[in-house]
This record gives C-alpha cells, structure tokens and sequence, in this order.
C-alpha cells in the first residue's frame, strides 16, 4: 500500500516535460522559427547559435539577436480497464505558459561567436486531478480485498494533491571559423543547470465496510487508517484472550471442545469464530486461532500504516557539460549542409528534502539524470527562387545515457530514439515568408519501459507560420505547430486480475519571435 502514494510521486518527477520535439529527455524546439518550420539544422540566422553555429560564419558582419517564446499545451489521457476502479479514463494538463530562448551572435571576418540560453529540456508543469490509474488502482483493490476476507466493502475515496515541475536550463557558448568560403566549424560547450520541485499529499483515504466495528455506522464511509487500527486493535485482544486457555492447556482443543470443556461459553465461541471471518475452520485448534489473529492484527496495522496520511515536499537539482561541435558545407548560395554533434551530459541530481514521509527522496541523496549524445544533419536547398526546401535527422544516444531508471537500458530501449523533419519556405515579397513543415519522431523504448507513469510515444507534427520583415534588420516569427502523439497499449497481468492500460497524448504551441541586425 505504501507504494500508493511513491507512485503519485512520480507522477510529477516523470510527467513535466513539454518537449514536442527531441529525444526522452531533450527538447529541440527551441524557437519560434522552429515552430513555424520544424527543421532547422542547415539555418544561417542568430539561432544558429543553438541549430548551427558552425554556419554563423557565414551571416554578415555585426550583431545579430533573437528572441522568441513559446506557449505550450498538452494533455494526456489514459485509459484502463482494471476492474473495481471508480473511474476508468484518466486525464492530466502539462503547460508552459513560458518556453523562452535567447540567441546572440557577433560575427567579424572569418570569426563568428554565439550565446545561447533556452530550456534544453522539461519545461512544464504537471497537474493531475484525478491521479492516475497506477495509484487509484491500489486504493480500488481494497474493498474486494476486504470483501474476500468476509467484510463487505464496496466504495473508495481519497484526496490527492500534487505539483511538480522540471525544467533544465542550457547556457551556450559557441565560437566558429570559416577556413574558407566553402568550410566553417565550431566548438562550443553547454552549461546545463537541473532543477525540479515536487510537494504533494495523499490523505483521507476511505472505505465502506459492513462490519460491526465500523464506528460510523456498518455501511457508511469510514477512515480507512481507523479502520484497520480497530480491526488491528480487535485482533490483538482476541489474540490476547486465547492467552489463559491456551496456558490452561486448552491449545490443542478446537473451539466445540474449547465450550463442551468450559473454557468458553457458546457466545465466546461464535464471537472468536466471527472474528476470523472466511479464515475460521471448525478444525482449527486454540493454538492456530491464535496465530490468525496476531496475523491479521499485524496485516491490519500494516495496512493502517500505509493508508495514513502522507506529505512530500522535495527539490532536486545538478548542473552537466555538454561539448558541442559543429560542421557546415556551404556549397553555394542555394545549397547548405550542416552537422552538428553534442556530447552526453552526465547530470548528477541532489535531493533538498523538507518533508519525506515515504523515504522516497533522502536529504542530500544523489540519482543520476543524463542528457543524451545527439548528432543531427540536416540540408537546406533553393529550389526556385521564392522557394527553399530543408531537411534534417537527430539521432539520439539513449543506450548510452543513464536516466535514473530501476531497470538497465538495455532491457527498457530496444533502438535509439531518432526524428525526421521537412520543411519548405516560400517568399511572397521582399516582406513576407510562409513556412510549413513536418516532424518524425520515432521512439526505441519497449514494452518494459511504458506505464502510466514513464511513457515515450512517436510522434507526428506539423507546423506553419510566416516571418515579415519590419524592415531589412527586423523580423517577427509567428508559428503553430500540433502535436499529435501514437497511442500505445500495454497488456498487464497482476496475480488473478488482467488489464489493459492505453497511452494517449496531444500537444498545441504557439510562438512568437524577433530577430534583430545591427
């Protein structure tokens, strides 16, 4: 049972992540331009600080900024099929309001040098009204758990509240070079800084036993703790009162020989039988009654323990470097390929612990949370002269990368997770630009790794927008871009009981952009 309230932990540990684009645990959607045409990797402007700085070489000289933000939404539903649930659709709210980034370049000669600061990954907030099925089927399974023990018990209630939020900043620093008109490289390197925040509580979980120790009333809803700490308490006592008869040598005696021997009176008798419920057997011996009842009087504290209340309040954070290098061909004015790779970050997280009812997040305790390797390579090619044609691939190293996780990668993640993205840009004047595109994202994780509470899914989504120049040195991005998530199925088999657990998600940004030259 106290594995109830663990899982609505981390709930708020695993679910804050916005990333619409990117790996497990990276987002790439890191500006307005992006959202409005989802590749990016072979652009020349100031976000080429995060997508290209290898190509910054090749933008006039001066100084070159942008400035974007993204509003994000996205809602995930779960569906279960675990039979006693009082609900059977789940339904949760990730926001971030505020997603923003910052890119500054200073380009001179054959030299070029960037700042960049975005959320490189989390990002959102998560909220969970109704909890989730992981959790709300473990309080479900007691009344028919007590049902079964002979107390009939039909209804659940609890009230849950949580919020958590994770976000990993990233600031950036870039220089590049062109070695000639053809060739520019980078190197730069990612200080990336970790920071989530978990409080929450589970309490007033309630049950409805027809029992006659029910002190509001057999029948009516009662604390689920009192409950058990009566029936516990009750136990001990008719444990307790077998004590003398069994000293008296009555222990080996069944209760009918207990009564014709006057140990106990026929009342006594029926009392200690009704005691044991569906447990009683007319066969079983002083002795044995005995050990039932300080069986049940230690289960049934264990479960008042366990559906107690409970509070958390807990922070995390770590910093990682991330070395980040970097390759643009520009083959011509019409043709550019650029590649860029970015090392593993090892992430190193520290709990800040005020309230931990549970042990789940000792004070001062360390987890790992790494960000994975990442190569992409992408091209941008002038077709027509209104027209430009782009494409990229990110391939992400996850097998490599250690996420905390209970399980190894290798029995979680079959493949790596890669992404796929074309776009197009057509100028209708010396103004105005439209933008469209389509993201692919394919995740590698197994059937192992998917739950209510950690699921990765593929993606499909697509994005549109424009850019208008004020003038020849400004130019406002707006964009939109839906999400639309794969659902997935996992069948799961708990002793007696089979289910079905079905994973769904859909996501909506919108953003807006500035791009300044001086």
């Amino acid at each position: 049972m106290r594995r109830i309230f663990i899982n609505l932990l981390m709930v708020v540990v695993l679910f804050p992540s916005v990333s619409l684009a990117g790996g497990i645990v990276t987002n790439t959607n890191q500006s307005a331009s992006f959202i409005r045409k989802p590749v990016q990797d072979a652009v020349i402007d100031a976000t080429g600080a995060y997508y290209n700085p290898a190509g910054l070489v090749f933008l006039q000289d001066g100084f070159h900024l942008s400035l974007s933000n993204q509003t994000i939404s996205q809602t995930r539903t779960i569906n279960s099929t675990f039979p006693g649930m009082a609900r059977t659709e789940f339904e949760g709210g990730v926001s971030a309001p505020l997603f923003p980034t910052v890119y500054a370049v200073y380009k001179t000669g054959a030299l070029a040098f960037s700042f960049g600061f975005n959320p490189i990954g989390g990002g959102g907030s998560a909220t969970f009204d109704d909890g989730l099925p992981s959790f709300e089927q473990q309080v479900a399974v007691l009344p028919p758990m007590l049902s079964a023990a002979g107390i009939e018990t039909t209804q659940y209630s609890m009230d849950a509240a949580f919020d958590g939020s994770s976000l990993n900043w990233g600031i950036q620093l870039n220089a590049s070079y062109a070695i000639n008109e053809m060739i520019g490289v980078s190197a730069g390197v990612r200080y990336v800084m970790a920071n989530n925040s978990y409080t929450g509580h589970l309490r007033d979980i309630r049950i409805n036993p027809m029992h006659p120790l029910n002190a509001e009333g057999p029948g009516n809803m009662i604390s689920a703790p009192v409950f058990f700490s009566t029936l516990s308490a009750a136990a001990s006592g008719a444990s307790q009162s077998m004590q003398p008869i069994i000293d008296g040598g009555g222990g080996d005696f069944t209760l009918d020989q207990l009564v014709a021997a006057g140990f106990l009176s026929p009342a006594e008798a029926d009392q200690l039988a009704g005691g044991l419920g569906n447990a009683y057997d007319s066969n079983m011996t002083a002795a044995q009654i005995q050990g039932v009842y300080d069986a049940n009087a230690n289960f049934m504290n264990e479960n008042a323990q366990a559906t107690s209340d409970m509070q958390l309040d807990a922070s995390q954070s770590g910093t990682g470097i991330v070395p980040v290098v970097g390759l643009n061909l520009k083959f011509s004015e019409d043709l550019n390929v650029a590649i860029k790779y970015e090392h593993k970050a090892s992430i190193t997280l520290t709990n800040s612990t005020t309230i931990d009812d549970v042990g789940m997040y000792p004070d001062d305790a360390e987890v790992a949370s790494d960000m994975p390797a990442m190569l992409a390579v992408g091209a941008s090619y002038r077709v027509l002269p209104q027209l430009r044609l782009s494409g990229g691939v990110h391939y992400y190293f996850d097998k490599s990368a250690d996420y905390g996780k209970t399980l190894s990668n290798e029995e979680v993640i079959d493949n790596n997770f890669w992404e796929a993205a074309f776009g197009l840009e057509y100028t209708l004047n010396n103004n105005l630009l439209l933008s469209a595109g389509y993201l692919r994202t394919q995740t590698g994780v197994n059937d192992k790794y998917h739950s209510d509470l950690s699921h990765s899914l593929s993606t499909n989504s697509f994005g549109g927008g424009a850019k208008y120049m004020i003038n020849p040195n400004v130019g406002i991005n707006l964009g939109v871009m839906s999400t639309l998530y794969e659902s997935y199925t996992k069948s799961f088999s708990m002793q007696t009981i089979n289910y079905n657990e079905t994973y769904e998600r859909v996501a909506l940004t919108f953003a807006i952009g500035l791009d300044v030259k001086f």
